[in-house]
């Protein structure tokens, strides 16, 4: 048995899979509410066409029916639009970054510990990418030893024709350690089993669009924890050749051999998505991986259904952001 879904928000991208995936798991959602006119909206409304917009949000805040809201509005937004459907009564699952601020964060952890509602981001380069559900399954069976080290990168190509004005501007974005990198932080997280980490470098730039002085187009860090070690690069260089948004690729170092997983794309063969790469004491292997499933949508419609924590857990999330809100702070620093 599934719920019924209201949306707030939708521009990014991000939405379209986020709704999809739990359309997949027999959720059902009717209306939608953006504030302003939003990029993604013609493609969300031949999409979703039986999905309408309404003109004021309070109408799916308030509908009894509605049990959880997906939030893909602009980053710095989310936050506010989270703690406000949490108070209406609704679980969340907000796109990343869920926030931008230490002050969000706090703000959000308050209602949540007062609400008991589910707070979850999708940080879909784990919980859409198929290999990563198998390198779990692999990682947790053993095959590689403890995880000793993770390194995580994720470049983007730019697409300059279809960004809207807030990608450009920091304080509307969130920054790039904020935004993108929050993606490796989670995994970092995960696959080393670290319920606390540190931020022991972090470094962002501008090198190509100084028209455009507070976008970042390269960043990265170090994270070291009581498990592990972790390295991470986020950027927007992609070129235009790679038939995809971006090569996203993440390497797990165990103590009994490898992992690397490409999840986009396969750089000089046919484009191929979800290619993992098994080294250990007795594989030498590539396994395909478009059929290993997203457990992460199920478990949420359960975690709603059941006020369980079986797709994340809430501190994982609240400390993932933590330590991507630091890292930008520490970057920018200097």
């Amino acid at each position: 048995m599934a719920f019924k879904l209201g949306v707030i928000g939708i521009d990014h991208g991000h939405i379209f899979g986020m709704l999809a995936n739990m359309q997949a798991q027999g959720c059902t959602c009717d209306a939608y509410w953006t504030d302003g006119p939003a990029v993604t909206e013609a493609k969300f409304n031949s999409m979703f066409s039986g999905v309408a917009k309404v003109t004021d949000r309070r109408q799916i805040l308030d509908d009894p029916t509605v049990e959880m809201i997906l939030i893909s509005a602009v980053p710095a937004d989310r936050a506010a639009f989270a703690i406000e459907a949490m108070e209406a009564g609704k679980d969340v699952m907000v796109d990343k970054p869920g926030c931008t601020t230490l002050a969000q964060l706090d703000a959000i952890k308050e209602v949540q510990a007062k609400t008991g509602r589910i707070w979850s981001v999708n940080f879909s380069e784990r919980f859409e990418v198929p290999a990563v559900t198998k390198a779990d399954e692999l990682v947790s069976g053993g095959a590689i030893g403890r995880v000793v080290q993770t390194i995580g990168i994720g470049p983007h190509k730019q697409n300059l024709k279809t960004r809207p004005g807030w990608f450009f501007e920091r304080e509307r974005y969130g920054g790039i350690l904020c935004d993108i990198g929050s993606h490796q932080i989670d995994q970092f997280l995960h696959f080393t089993g670290s319920e606390a980490a540190e931020v022991a470098h972090a470094h962002v730039e501008n090198s190509t669009m100084p028209d455009q002085p507070s976008f970042q187009d390269f960043g990265e860090m170090v994270l070291r924890s009581k498990e592990g070690h972790g390295y991470v690069r986020v950027d927007w260089f992609t070129p235009n050749g790679l038939p995809t948004w971006g090569d996203g690729r993440l390497f797990i170092q165990g103590t009994e051999g490898q992992i690397e997983l490409r999840k986009y794309t396969d750089i000089g063969r046919e484009h191929v998505t979800n290619s993992l790469y098994l080294v250990n004491g007795e594989e030498n292997v590539l396994i395909p991986c478009d059929d290993a499933g997203l457990p992460y949508f199920p478990s949420l419609v359960a975690d709603v259904l059941d006020r369980t924590e079986t797709a994340t857990s809430q501190r994982h999330t609240f400390v993932t952001m933590e330590l991507a809100i630091r890292a930008q702070m520490l970057a920018e620093a200097g």
